[in-house]
């Protein structure tokens, strides 16, 4: 199996794009898109499927990439749920 180079495919615009709007991005991207598991994925948690998929596509080749994308999965979420908490108050 040949493992694919992110640089290669996108870049920095597409990098932003995802971090600022990653559902219109997977929508409009060359991302493949799955069954079930990736529309629930891109409705209810889209920086967790950028996480998953950028881990299986691009781990092999660009590592620190996909490290950098779980840590903005992970302070994403939690920003969002700190965020909703100030709002319920």
């Amino acid at each position: 199996m040949t493992h694919q180079n992110f640089w290669a495919v996108h870049g920095w615009l597409f990098i932003l794009a995802m971090c600022f709007f990653p559902r219109l991005t997977l929508i409009f991207s060359s991302v493949t898109t799955g069954g079930l598991l990736w529309w629930l994925g891109w409705l209810l948690t889209p920086r967790l499927l950028v996480a998953i998929l950028a881990s299986s596509a691009y781990w092999h080749t660009n590592t620190i990439l996909v490290v950098f994308t779980w840590l903005w999965m992970l302070g994403g979420e939690g920003a969002e749920k700190s965020a909703a908490k100030r709002y319920r108050r």
